[in-house]
C-alpha cells in the first residue's frame, strides 16, 4: 500500500488528467492497488483523501449519473480551468502597481510568501521594506474559499450551536477573516469570524445553492462587530451604565439615540447590541471599572459568571 502523500499526489494527477468523470472503481483501478480492496475501507480512504485535497483548495467536481445503467453512480474529476491560474497578462504599469502593494504586505503562510515572490515581492527579509499590512493565515481558509467557489454548503459549530451555511463570500476586516453566508436553520444572512469556528468544517456537494446576484460582502458585513454571527432582527440589546469620566467618549461612539438615561453625577445608561456575547464582553472589559451591565438578566449573569471564572483561575479557588 502506498503512503498517504504518494496516494494523494497520484489521485490529484488522475483527476487532473481525465476528461470525463471517474467512478471510485475507475480511480482505484487507475492507481493500481493504492486503495484497499475492501469496498468500505476503499470508500473511507477515498473520502479522507478527497477532503484533504479540498482543504488545500483543490476543486474536485462531482457528478451523479442519470438515465442509463450507471444511474446513481457518483463520478469525480478536476476541471483544469478552475484549478490552474491563467496568465494575468498585466501591463508594465499594472505589474509595478501590484509590486508596490506586495511590498507593503506580509502573509503568514509559505504558499503566500511564494506567491508574493512570483509577483515581484522581496526575496529575503534583508531587502524587505517596513510592513504596512499583515494578512493573517487560517488553516480553514482554503476549504472555505473552495466552498464559496463551488457553492458547497458548510456545516460547523459556532458559539456552541450547529450551523448549516451557504457560504457567499469571505472578507478580511480588522485583522480577522470572516465568512458571510445564509444560515439555513435561521433562514437569514449571518457573518462568522472564521477563527472562532469550533472543530472541523464539513463540506457538502458542489452546486448546492445559488448566491444572490447582487451580493457584496463589504455591504453585508455588520456595522457593529457585536452583531457578528447574528442579524439585526435578533435585537438582543443590553443596558450599560457608563461612569461620568467615560460618558462623553461613549456618547460619541454610540450616538445620542443610544442613551436611555442621564444621571446627575454625569453617568449615562446606554443601549448596546449584545447579539454576540463575546464581542460585547470585550467591549465592556475595555471600559474596565467605568461600566456596569444592568440588564437584561441573562447578559448580566453571563458577565458575572465569566468574571468569577477568571478570578477563580487566577487565585486557584473555585468561583
Amino acid at each position: 500500500m502506498a503512503d498517504r502523500v504518494e496516494r494523494l499526489t497520484n489521485l490529484l494527477a488522475v483527476l487532473l488528467e481525465t476528461r470525463v468523470g471517474l467512478s471510485l472503481s475507475d480511480i482505484a483501478d487507475s492507481m493500481d492497488g493504492q486503495y484497499p480492496a475492501d469496498e468500505k475501507a476503499r470508500r473511507q480512504a477515498f473520502e479522507r483523501d478527497k477532503s484533504a485535497l479540498r482543504e488545500i483548495g483543490v476543486p474536485i467536481d462531482t457528478e451523479v449519473r442519470t438515465g442509463d445503467h450507471l444511474a446513481g453512480q457518483t463520478r469525480y474529476r478536476i476541471d483544469r480551468a478552475k484549478y490552474e491560474l491563467d496568465d494575468l497578462d498585466l501591463a508594465p504599469d499594472e505589474m509595478r502597481a501590484l509590486q508596490v502593494a506586495v511590498a507593503t504586505m506580509r502573509t503568514d503562510s509559505d504558499l503566500g510568501r511564494e506567491a508574493l515572490l512570483k509577483l515581484g515581492g522581496p526575496a529575503d527579509a534583508v531587502d524587505r521594506p517596513p510592513v504596512s499590512a499583515v494578512l493573517p493565515d487560517r488553516p480553514e481558509l482554503p476549504l472555505v474559499r473552495s466552498a464559496v467557489s463551488t457553492r458547497s454548503v458548510l456545516e460547523f459549530v459556532y458559539r456552541d450551536e450547529r450551523r448549516t451555511v451557504e457560504p457567499w463570500g469571505v472578507l478580511l476586516r480588522g485583522g480577522f477573516w470572516y465568512l458571510v453566508g445564509h444560515d439555513r436553520l435561521r433562514s437569514a444572512k449571518r457573518t462568522f469570524r472564521i477563527d472562532r469556528i469550533d472543530g472541523d468544517i464539513e463540506v457538502g456537494e458542489p452546486g448546492s445553492f445559488e448566491r444572490p446576484a447582487n451580493f457584496d460582502p463589504r455591504a453585508a458585513f455588520p456595522a457593529d462587530p457585536k452583531q457578528i454571527g447574528h442579524a439585526v432582527d435578533d435585537a438582543v440589546e443590553a443596558t450599560v451604565r457608563i461612569a461620568a469620566v467615560r460618558a462623553p467618549a461613549i456618547e460619541r461612539e454610540l450616538g445620542h439615540d443610544r442613551i436611555v438615561a442621564r444621571h446627575t453625577d454625569g453617568s449615562i445608561d446606554v443601549r448596546v447590541p449584545a447579539d454576540n456575547l463575546d464581542a460585547f464582553r470585550s467591549w465592556v472589559l475595555g471600559l474596565v471599572d467605568q461600566a456596569e451591565v444592568l440588564g437584561p438578566p441573562e447578559v448580566r449573569t453571563f458577565m458575572i459568571d465569566w468574571l468569577r471564572g477568571v478570578a477563580a483561575s487566577v487565585d486557584g479557588r473555585r468561583p
